[in-house]
């Protein structure tokens, strides 16, 4: 499983400055946002001397990925700088533009460290395995989903009452189903990978559950528009990491949701922006 999601997150080398890669289904015969983020990272971070890690990243979804047909990504060395460089990735398809990304990576450096507390939460070792409950519901759409294969996922609901008018919230723990490779840029792919798990959801929660956990069809349709991380601490991605996610806003048939990233021993790890589409889904429009 490792290996697979090893796979998964990695870009096959065409020309300079030219990779490819293949994504699975997010929804049906579209590629998976997650993946195709990382994959682009992994593309930009192939194109950066050694000892630069990624500190953020921000994407746009053009256009839906074609699942059967593989992905070009080409960078451009937008500045190498003696602490920072930027890269800008082109995720194409059928000679269109499909995601279009900027990451920028940096030199470590020494520096004050201050975070809040990390929230009070349920660990994962507490929580059901939320695949059962997935399976039991709607046994085909599990059996068809693919980041169940390299991703253990543990989910907590929001609080009965929102903690503020119109906030809706959400927390998941994730991991790597196996060990990875002890590689700082794979493991920061990985938690892009997983970084587009339940944030557009996040901000359907008014309407409905997340998909795992209802058993009646969606009443919402959900796509991504743009994608950010920021990574702030060193971590690692086959360890649990807790996604705790909130949308204040959905407004325009756009929501906006928020994920802030913890270790299992509280280290602030990273942050998580996403903006969606959210309207109801064709088959309850009038």
């Amino acid at each position: 499983m490792g290996k697979d999601f090893v796979g998964l997150l990695s870009v096959e080398q065409l020309d300079q400055d030219v990779f490819r890669g293949w994504c699975h289904d997010g929804m049906p015969s579209r590629a998976f946002g997650g993946q195709v983020a990382a994959q682009a990272l992994a593309a930009a971070a192939l194109t950066v001397p050694e000892g630069r890690t990624a500190h953020s990243l921000h994407g746009h979804f053009l256009r839906p990925g074609d699942t059967a047909r593989p992905l070009d990504y080409t960078v451009e060395r937008v500045r190498d700088g003696s602490s920072y460089l930027s890269r800008r990735v082109t995720a194409v398809q059928g000679g269109e533009p499909v995601f279009a990304l900027t990451a920028s990576f940096k030199r470590p450096e020494t520096a004050d460290d201050r975070q809040p507390a990390m929230p009070r939460t349920p660990g994962p070792d507490e929580l059901p395995d939320m695949y059962e409950i997935w399976a039991r519901n709607s046994p085909e759409d599990f059996a068809q989903a693919k980041f169940c294969r390299v991703l253990d996922m543990r989910y907590v609901p929001g609080p009965p009452e929102p903690t503020m008018p119109g906030l809706t919230e959400q927390k998941l723990w994730i991991r790597a189903t196996e060990r990875l490779p002890d590689n700082p840029a794979l493991h920061a792919r990985a938690l892009a990978y997983a970084s587009d798990l339940f944030l557009a959801p996040a901000a359907a929660l008014g309407h409905q559950l997340p998909r795992m956990l209802r058993d009646e069809p969606s009443s919402v349709f959900l796509t991504s528009l743009d994608h950010s991380v920021w990574y702030h601490r060193p971590f690692r991605a086959d360890e649990w990491m807790l996604f705790a996610q909130r949308s204040p806003t959905s407004v325009d048939g756009r929501g906006l949701a928020f994920a802030d990233v913890w270790s299992l021993d509280g280290r602030l790890i990273a942050h998580v922006v996403q903006e969606t589409v959210v309207r109801p889904s064709r088959t309850r429009r009038r």
